[in-house]
């Protein structure tokens, strides 16, 4: 699954264009709309993962890109919405012990807001595990109302296939992030290098790119597989349930 998803960016005859426009996406973020366009377009990339296409989406279409990508967005709020609450809560809560005057209410309300900090963070990653099967049923389906379709996803996330997709693309990312950090700082320490960082920068958002559509390749053939999609991509990992 590694050696297809990072092959996959490069299919085709337009490969270089579209990463060198990804990057550019990315380089643009900051401008929002671009951010949305990419996310769009990485919700297209899991779509035709998912149904076997063998190459990556064009960048055309781009009015439905954004829209699209505004449609990402807003899976991921609705998701994310009680984790965030919980952190709130929490804060507010452990804040308020010190406000009572008892050393005794203040370390039972800290108690009560730190294990609701953990339990915040095992349901955010608990999201950044499921939301790349949600936007993906989300894509294949055509329907913004598919992200929240339980059943199906349920059905995949629950699997091997689905699990090896995500550790993957999630230790991919971390190396590469790790590994460019590690060149920044050298980069930094050394006077030659710190005329080089610019430079650094403007490859930085082509290989996040790159990692990204090969990331999101693998979730959606993962979920293909598994949901059994016309046409998906054939890997084979076991289930995790019976």
């Amino acid at each position: 699954m590694l050696e297809e998803g990072l092959s996959y960016p490069l299919e085709g005859d337009s490969a270089l264009g579209r990463v060198l426009i990804g990057g550019l996406l990315g380089f643009g973020s900051f401008l929002i709309i671009p951010a949305f366009a990419l996310l769009g377009y990485l919700v297209w990339v899991l779509g035709d993962a998912a149904r076997g296409e063998e190459e990556p989406p064009a960048f055309e279409n781009w009015g439905e890109m954004i829209v699209d990508g505004l449609k990402a967005t807003a899976v991921g709020i609705v998701y994310g919405i009680l984790p965030f609450v919980l952190v709130f809560v929490s804060i507010v809560v452990a804040g308020s012990g010190g406000t009572t005057g008892s050393d005794t209410a203040a370390g039972i309300l800290g108690s009560i807001g730190l294990l609701g900090l953990l339990v915040s963070f095992v349901a955010m990653f608990v999201l950044y595990y499921l939301i790349p099967a949600a936007l993906t049923n989300m894509a294949l389906e055509d329907s913004f109302s598919a992200a929240f379709d339980f059943g199906t996803i349920k059905q995949v996330i629950l699997t091997g296939d689905y699990l090896v997709a995500w550790l993957i693309p999630f230790v991919l990312a971390a190396g590469v992030q790790i590994l460019f950090s590690a060149l920044t700082l050298v980069l930094v320490l050394s006077v030659v290098g710190i005329l080089a960082l610019p430079l650094l920068f403007l490859v930085g958002p082509i290989v996040q790119f790159y990692v990204q559509v090969a990331a999101f390749y693998m979730f959606g053939a993962a979920f293909g597989k598994v949901a059994d999609t016309d046409n998906a991509v054939n890997t084979d990992y076991g289930n995790l349930t019976a």
